[in-house]
């Protein structure tokens, strides 16, 4: 096994364990964080301080849209915005959402595109999918699929989505340029990629890089915005917006990611 294998393995099972703590401590009813180690937000715990419940999190969502989730769905938020409010979805439309965590996305999206529409969810955690099918039940929310798998390897036949989602989830990949070829291999012509994520300052020093800690709270791993423009245009995307929202960390900010898959000339 090559060192690059054992280190995307090694990322891979270490968010896995920090996610799977997650979805436990919603599970119990504890919030819980996506920020960065040096915050005063503790995993596992319902010590989130009021800076960081302001950048990552369901206080990112409305309170209309909070208010009509269950509170396990809520306190699972770990994100770093609100990608169905950027998404534009449409009546009818397929939406996946890369690593679903507890399904608040799903389930959001899932009531914009209707009954005729159709949410799926992705994640490699059972505790999560475990919680978030929960939360579908709650919800009363039936046009939704939760699939087990990484984005890195999408479970779905090709040209089958019209939009993919994904909130502050990308920057965990070890292979990035995967999960976009990945994209453009399941969305349909025309079709769309509208995300939250965050950005890179091109100065983070290459400590902050290297800190698994780091990784996992959602900083280490995340590309500068010239890294992203790249890697989404090699991957075949085009019309690439990177608009940043808001800061998550001094060498950070959250930002909405837009492109489109080109339709056949």
């Amino acid at each position: 096994m090559s060192s690059s294998t054992r280190t995307t393995e090694n990322i891979r099972e270490t968010v896995r364990q920090r996610y799977a703590e997650a979805a436990k401590a919603a599970s119990a009813g504890a919030a819980s964080c996506c920020g960065a180690p040096e915050s005063s937000c503790n995993c596992g715990t319902n010590a989130a301080g009021d800076q960081e419940r302001g950048v990552f999190g369901a206080e990112l969502y409305s309170g209309e849209e909070r208010d009509s989730l269950p509170d396990a769905a809520k306190l699972a938020s770990l994100g770093c915005g609100n990608p169905t409010a950027v998404a534009e979805l449409h009546e009818g439309e397929v939406v996946l959402d890369l690593g679903s965590g507890g399904g608040i996305d799903v389930l959001l999206s899932a009531r914009r595109v209707g009954p005729g529409g159709k949410a799926y969810g992705l994640d490699m955690t059972d505790e999560m999918l475990e919680l978030a099918r929960h939360n579908q039940r709650q919800a009363g929310v039936e046009n939704v699929e939760f699939l087990k798998g990484t984005i890195e390897e999408i479970p779905l036949p090709g040209e089958s989505v019209d939009v993919i989602i994904s909130n502050c989830v990308i920057n965990l990949s070890a292979d990035k340029p995967r999960v976009f070829r990945e994209a453009v291999r399941i969305l349909r012509p025309g079709g769309r990629f509208a995300v939250t994520d965050v950005v890179a300052d091109p100065e983070m020093d290459e400590a902050t890089r290297r800190d698994l800690r780091q990784w996992t709270g959602c900083i280490a791993g995340a590309l500068t915005e010239g890294d992203f423009r790249s890697e989404l245009a090699a991957a075949g995307l085009e019309q690439i917006e990177i608009r940043e929202t808001h800061r998550v960390h001094r060498h950070a900010g959250s930002a909405i990611v837009r492109a489109r898959k080109p339709r056949p000339r």
